[in-house]
């Protein structure tokens, strides 16, 4: 049963995560899963991470999709690009430990894996793992309220 209300689940990837999205999609720990590919799909061609990322993010905010994972490298370009963007909770994680985290603490909308740094074997896991962790809210809904009032005030203040 899945824990994220997650019917749609949009995955986008930079040239070195092609694998690695790959592997995700046919696991059969994800089956239960609807994906939406928003690309890269060439091995051998060099593209930008923040495109990719921000496909995802877009179809998010415009409620396309209920979650999102976005793969490069090392997961952080992926998630500096989605937290630009209000509403986004982007997590780049690397164990089943901060994948529980970035839902029960952070309520992440959208996991970021590094496809260099990971043990791709592991990664069906780390994802399902993530989809299946419930936001625990008490303590942490006044935190994520304090990232949203950081995220206005840094949007209205000009330098």
């Amino acid at each position: 049963m899945n824990n994220i209300s997650a019917n749609n689940i949009g995955i986008a990837n930079d040239h070195a995560a092609v694998e690695l999205k790959n592997i995700i999609l046919a696991s059969s720990l994800l089956q239960d899963y609807t994906w939406v590919d928003y690309g890269c799909h060439l091995e051998d061609g060099r593209v930008d991470y923040p495109d990719y990322a921000s496909y995802v993010v877009k179809a998010l905010l415009k409620r396309e999709i209920d979650v999102g994972i976005c793969l490069c490298g090392t997961g952080i370009g992926m998630s500096m690009t989605a937290n630009r963007y209000g509403g986004i909770r982007a997590a780049c994680v690397w164990d089943i430990a901060t994948a529980k985290a970035s839902r029960k603490h952070n309520d992440a909308n959208i996991l970021c894996l590094g496809a260099r740094l990971l043990d791709h074997k592991k990664v069906p896991l780390i994802v399902q793992t993530w989809l299946r962790t419930e936001f625990s809210h008490g303590r942490h809904k006044k935190r994520l309220a304090k990232l949203e009032d950081i995220t206005a005030s840094a949007q209205s203040t000009s330098l």
